[in-house]
């Protein structure tokens, strides 16, 4: 199930996001795309990451600015996606400056979902050129859509018990601070509301090792995400912002960061607002907020 969201209610502007859609495959890819010079670092924390560029995302790396971030389906396969964005934004003269001409920096981030639809068929360049052609539109949907098209929660208790996951949007504001958040949720655990007890620790790992409960080698998962904010900060900053975020991700699915998941998160400064340290504090807050609040939205 999808439903809509306005990119114009949206209190981050200039922030484009499209997606690519195969509804019988059950996968696709979803392209966020910043204005100019936006700042970005990013952690994972997931044992099984499938990324491209991530690297560079290091604090202490040269590069600070990044152009869009590409979230697909397909697992690695699916990285292909970014391509096409690079493709797309070099020919819009957007990039990184050098003697030869722009290089666009783009982020990449997929997660598995080959276990469901067709294995075969997976987000590639074209696919990311057209998530970025859809980006032009001011609504955005949510749910399965994009990336999260073939998304899942739930596997690690077995098949039997997978529930829909899906991409979800959140935005929250406090003091002229504005933080806003999507996430494709596809974890091996599940998305709970916050309230973990002895009992469903234990429930849920008696499930895990009934007979015909999937093998750990086959939950493939991951949560990706990208939490962006108004506040103008350094890379080291937006480092620590993503590692807030992670606490969304640990307040909202049980288990997290398990071995078998790739969780990733970028945070993105769009340096519309000046920052100090009181200010710095609300955004990590409301980072944790957004995550948890976007990860719930995308499996309703």
């Amino acid at each position: 199930m999808a439903c809509t969201v306005d990119l114009m209610k949206l209190p981050i502007q200039d922030i484009k996001i499209g997606h690519w859609t195969d509804t019988e495959a059950k996968t696709g890819c979803t392209v966020i795309r910043f204005p100019k010079s936006v700042v970005a670092s990013g952690e994972v924390r997931g044992g099984a990451p499938a990324t491209r560029e991530f690297e560079l995302l290091a604090p202490e790396r040269t590069v600070e600015n990044i152009d869009a971030v590409v979230i697909s389906g397909g697992s690695a396969f699916g990285l292909a996606s970014s391509i096409g964005v690079v493709e797309f934004l070099e020919e819009l003269d957007i990039g990184f400056p050098t003697t030869q001409g722009v290089v666009p920096i783009v982020v990449g981030m997929s997660l598995y979902d080959l276990g469901v639809g067709s294995p075969s068929i997976r987000p590639g360049v074209n696919e990311g050129r057209i998530a970025c052609l859809d980006g032009e539109n001011d609504e955005i949907e949510t749910g399965n859509i994009g990336a999260g098209t073939g998304a899942t929660t739930g596997n690690w208790r077995g098949q039997e018990n997978l529930s829909n996951g899906g991409i979800g949007i959140a935005s929250a504001e406090l003091e002229g601070v504005v933080v806003c958040s999507l996430f494709a949720v596809n974890a091996a655990g599940d998305v709970t509301d916050g309230n973990i007890s002895e009992h469903l620790i234990k429930e849920s790992f008696e499930l895990s090792t009934k007979e015909g409960a999937s093998e750990a080698t086959e939950l493939m998962n991951t949560t990706l995400g990208v939490v962006m904010t108004n506040l103008s900060l350094t890379k080291s900053e937006c480092f620590l912002l993503s590692q807030s975020s992670h606490d969304g991700i640990a307040r909202s699915i049980f288990p997290s960061h398990t071995r078998m998941d790739g969780d990733a998160v970028v945070a993105v400064s769009t340096k519309q607002l000046d920052a100090d340290s009181r200010k710095f504090d609300i955004a990590r807050a409301l980072s944790i907020f957004v995550t948890e609040k976007a990860i719930r939205q995308a499996c309703v």
